[in-house]
């Protein structure tokens, strides 16, 4: 084993870098895959958290809380919806933001409590 300091090394790394991107474009059905996934996925979640919304907001107006409350939560449950179909659209990072955005909008109604 030499330990030559001007050794280079750069064309195998190249060669193995090429080597990987035509791997990953042999097989485009991986990435629809994946698209798929993550379309489901947003979809669902936005789904469950637009439900887990609405009924807090149902629970919150039939106790004795301020009005403001209820309305937080259906907010929030309502930007859910919204980031549920622009998940099922591909729209993933769009929906991410939004799923965010709308839990966020609840969490604060859920301090005005």
């Amino acid at each position: 084993m030499s330990g030559r300091p001007d050794s280079d090394t750069d064309e195998e790394i190249e060669g193995s870098e090429a080597t990987a991107a035509q791997d990953e474009a042999d097989d485009p059905a991986e990435g629809e895959e994946d698209a798929r996934r993550a379309r489901w996925t947003a979809a669902g979640t936005g789904a469950a958290l637009t439900l887990a919304g609405l009924a807090a907001a149902l629970l919150r107006l039939t106790r004795s809380a301020p009005a403001l409350v209820p309305a937080a939560y259906a907010g929030g449950a309502a930007v859910c919806a919204a980031a549920a179909v622009l998940g099922s659209r591909g729209r993933t990072r769009r929906a991410l933001w939004l799923l965010i955005a709308g839990v966020m909008v609840m969490a604060l109604g859920d301090q005005f409590d």
